[in-house]
């Protein structure tokens, strides 16, 4: 399991830079996920790991041992792709050991190796099978299973459930969850859903436009967003975001008069103000007034779409509030979950001691 370090890394082609110069260190044993959204350079990174794009800059290091010049299979990492890339003209056995077969493993350890993965996946009674007689799903844990087997010190996976139903991709993720506390390995995902990367990994890097926003626990940036890109891409429903005036010991804005959070600085003039939407709660005594739009039933919980003043607010709501579209609801938000950004810089006004 090496440290991977990615030092300066850039890429472009011809004039157009598609990842400026990244500095990211992984450490041993972790698994990252790299988030962001479509055309971030998340994607990118994990190619450039891979040696299937070359640097146009920098460097990176295995454990201190410059990797950027050397072939894909002499870098020992493996990878699971988007599209599974499954021969189909192989079963599940003979694709998940092709690698193997290449490097002239013996066949004993192919066969157990491939029984291993097989049986960790769940698919040890489908390896005669080809790919088109499997499942989306199945065809995923056979891209993993072939990962797997090769043993690498390093797994990289590139969105590999961005293909599967919404039903599947839950399933798939709780499996891979599972996988990664058995496997000791460094392992680096790739993903624009926010939810796979706070349910999977031990430390998410959140891209944007090429840069690192920020790096840490899913409760660190759940909890602690330095900007509010982070603050708006981590968290589900996403956070409202809404301009406002500093007067006092109060923020003002347009359909709201709300007390400054307990413990922050007291900046002074305009701002913009960050409340998750299970920080509103229904209060039919408080004075925040909201009217539903829309009243998104989940279950257990509702989303309510409300308007204030020309302004979306979404609040998350346990689904035996019966709002119904038109209607006028009071709200409660608690100071102590309400967040402040500069306006200018979208940096977050931190407490005292936190930064």
């Amino acid at each position: 399991m090496p440290e991977i370090v990615l030092d300066g890394v850039e890429k472009r082609y011809g004039r157009t830079q598609v990842l400026p110069p990244l500095d990211l260190t992984l450490e041993d044993g972790e698994f990252t996920v790299l988030v962001g959204p479509s055309g971030c350079g998340k994607s990118t990174t994990l190619r450039l790991l891979a040696g299937l794009e070359t640097l146009s800059g920098g460097e990176i290091t295995f454990d201190g041992r410059p990797i950027s010049k050397l072939e894909p299979k002499a870098r020992d990492v493996a990878m699971v792709f988007q599209d599974y890339a499954l021969y189909p003209h192989m079963n599940v056995a003979k694709n998940m050991s092709f690698a193997l077969r290449l490097s002239r493993v013996p066949k004993d350890e192919i066969d157990r190796r491939v029984a291993a993965a097989a049986e960790m996946l769940g698919i040890d009674h489908l390896l005669d099978r080809k790919p088109a007689a499997l499942s989306g799903g199945q065809r995923q844990r056979v891209a993993m299973g072939r990962a797997l087997v090769r043993d690498a010190g390093v797994f990289l996976f590139d969105e590999p459930l961005s293909n599967l139903d919404a039903k599947l991709r839950a399933r798939m993720r709780t499996e891979l969850a599972e996988m990664r506390n058995s496997i000791d390995k460094n392992m680096i995902y790739v993903t624009h859903d926010q939810v796979e990367a706070m349910t999977l990994g031990d430390r998410i890097v959140v891209m944007n436009a090429g840069r690192i926003q920020q790096q840490g626990t899913p409760e660190d940036l759940f909890e602690r967003p330095v900007n509010k890109f982070v603050a708006g891409f981590i968290g589900a429903p996403t956070m409202n975001f809404l301009p406002a005036r500093a007067e006092g010991d109060r923020l003002v804005g347009e359909g709201f008069d709300l007390p400054h959070p307990p413990g922050l600085p007291v900046p002074q003039g305009a701002v913009e103000i960050g409340i998750r939407p299970s920080a509103i709660t229904v209060d039919h005594g408080a004075p925040l007034e909201l009217r539903v739009v829309v009243a998104e039933y989940l279950g257990a919980q509702s989303v309510l779409v409300t308007r204030c003043g020309p302004h979306e607010v979404l609040a998350e709501v346990e689904s035996a509030t019966r709002a119904k579209p038109g209607e006028t609801v009071r709200f409660a938000v608690d100071p102590a979950e309400i967040m402040i950004f500069d306006p200018e810089t979208g940096t977050r006004l931190v407490p005292d001691g936190e930064g």
